[in-house]
This record gives structure tokens, sequence and C-alpha cells, in this order.
């Protein structure tokens, strides 16, 4: 689809928000959801989007949907930064009770989003009501090329891309088991006893980072003979009481069902990444959010380490 390029001055620049939409859900009524809009005003405005430039911005597959073509891949590269620089151009001009306004979306991590973000994000959009935020805790790598989130809490630090990333914490792992399964099972004084007991814990195969392969590095005389690839799954099966899990301490330690075993000998650190588009990094909104979360975080240091099992008061 090749045609004589129009003038500029044809271009609907409206054109290029549906654009990126679909460029980002790869699916026009994922991106008419987005929008608000219907399918039919999607695909509309795609094809008159592609007939000023003459040129195919995307390719339609049935199980992938819309892939962007060379040229679409082009003209992302050019309409993101353009997208940016309009939220931050009216963040300028506008009063601040408008800057203070808008949309975030964090991707996180399953176990950390559940039960530490979210909290968080409860007592934000009460202090912020104009502000409005999406937390995805997922169990997979979340992509920000993509645009699925605007902010990153990960296991990893990005090796590459065009982002700003800070160290958010470090946090300690446990091996728990319920107050149920010691009773009836008896103390485990040592970790040759481990050797006897069923435990939960990922699919190996199936794990998004290495950073999760616990019992492989720790513990790799044991098998497990359940898994799962959420963190909150695990955490479910150990409250049944049939088997061992090593679990974040800010999810177990809150709860009084489950005793940690063997704390000197298992004793796990790791550490959690915050990072983000460079060219998002200086909205008002997302430097408030990002600096509010690194502040909580610090002040709860001592749950994420395994030091206490209370929430201290949560100020904002």
């Amino acid at each position: 689809m090749q045609k004589d390029l129009k003038p500029l001055s044809a271009l609907n620049w409206d054109d290029l928000k549906f654009f990126l939409e679909v460029a980002r859900t790869r699916k026009a009524s994922s991106a008419s959801r987005r929008l608000g809009v219907d399918y039919t005003t999607v695909s509309r405005r795609i094809s008159s989007l592609e007939t000023t430039l003459g040129t195919l911005l995307f390719e339609k597959s049935r199980t992938q949907g819309f892939l962007l073509t060379r040229e679409g891949q082009r003209l992302l590269e050019y309409a993101e930064p353009m997208e940016s620089m309009l939220h931050m151009a009216c963040e300028q001009v506008s009063g601040s009770g408008l800057a203070l306004s808008g949309h975030v979306r964090i991707g996180c991590t399953e176990g950390f989003g559940s039960f530490f973000v979210t909290p968080l994000l409860s007592r934000f959009v009460d202090a912020y009501p104009a502000i409005s935020v999406d937390i995805l805790p997922l169990p997979h790598f979340i992509s920000l090329s993509r645009r699925e989130a605007d902010i990153v809490i990960a296991l990893e630090r990005p090796e590459h891309g065009p982002y700003v990333c800070c160290k958010l914490t470090d946090y300690r792992l446990r091996l728990y088991a319920s107050r149920d399964y010691l009773q009836r099972h008896g103390p485990i004084e040592r970790v040759e006893q481990l050797a006897d007991h069923p435990f939960v814990s990922y699919v190996d195969d199936l794990a998004f980072s290495p950073e999760l392969l616990y019992l492989s590095h720790v513990l790799p005389q044991v098998n497990a003979g359940l898994r799962s690839t959420s963190v909150v799954a695990q955490y479910v099966a150990a409250l049944q009481g049939r088997s061992l899990a090593i679990l974040p301490c800010f999810l177990a330690a809150q709860d009084a069902r489950l005793v940690p075993l063997l704390p000197r000998e298992i004793d796990l650190t790791r550490q959690f990444w915050m990072y983000c588009r460079e060219d998002l990094r200086k909205l008002k909104r997302i430097t408030l959010l990002w600096d509010y979360i690194r502040e909580q975080t610090e002040q709860q240091r001592d749950l994420l380490m395994g030091v206490s099992s209370e929430i201290p008061e949560l100020t904002i």
C-alpha cells in the first residue's frame, strides 16, 4: 500500500492517538475500550491515517492481531515522544490542579503488588483523587516498550532501554510452615530433616526470572510435589498445612498462621527495582507517585526484611 503522500496539513493529529493505542494493544477492540469509542471508529481512524500517509501501518493476523509494519514501527518511534512532549507541555501551561491529575499504570510482581503496593496506592488515591491508578500485579514480565505500564517494579534491573531506574529495596525470604503442619509433623530443627517434607515451589521452566528459583539454589536436596507460577498460590498452599514454602517476609510474616523455619540457615535476600521511560519521568503525576512509593517503601523496611510483622502507620 504505497500512495502519493498528502500534504502535512491533511493529517488529522488525533488519528495518532488511535494509532498509538492499537500499536500497544495489538487489538482494535482493546484500543476502543481504552479510548471509549466503538470498534468501527478505531478501524476508520487507522484507515484514515494510512491513507493520509500513503502507507500500510499494520498487518492483520488472526492469532496476533494488529502487527506493525516497518513503516508503522518507524512512526511509533516518532509518535511516542510526541505524545510525552504533549503531556509535559500541558502540565507546564496548566494550573497545578490540572497537572496533578490523569492516569498512571503500575506493573509489579504478583506478591509485592498484591500485598505491599496495593495498600500504598489505596492511601495515594485517597489523597489525590484526580489521579487514577491501575495496579497490575502479574506473575510475568511487563513491557514498558509496549506501554503496558508507566512504572514497573521488577526483580531485575533492565539491561538496556531509554529508562530511568532505581533500586527500590532489598527484601528477605524465609522458609515457612503452617502451625497446623508443625503440630502434625513435629518441630524441624535441622536442614537435613527437610528432605523428608513436601514443598510447594515455582514451575522451573515457566518462572519469568531466575531470581525466583529459590529451592534449587538453597535446598537442592528437596523436591516440590506441588508447583505453581504464582507466589500467592504457593502462600495459599502453605496455609493448607500440607507443604512447606519459601515466601517473602512481607507476605508471610503478616499471617500468624505461618511460622518461619530455620531462619539462620535459610535466609535469602532479593531486590526490587523500579523504572519508567525517560520521556514519562518528568510528568508531575509520575514523579509524585514515584517519590511516594520510594518513601513508603523505606518506612516499611523492617517488614520487608522480616524484622517486624507489623505494618507501620502509612502517611502521605
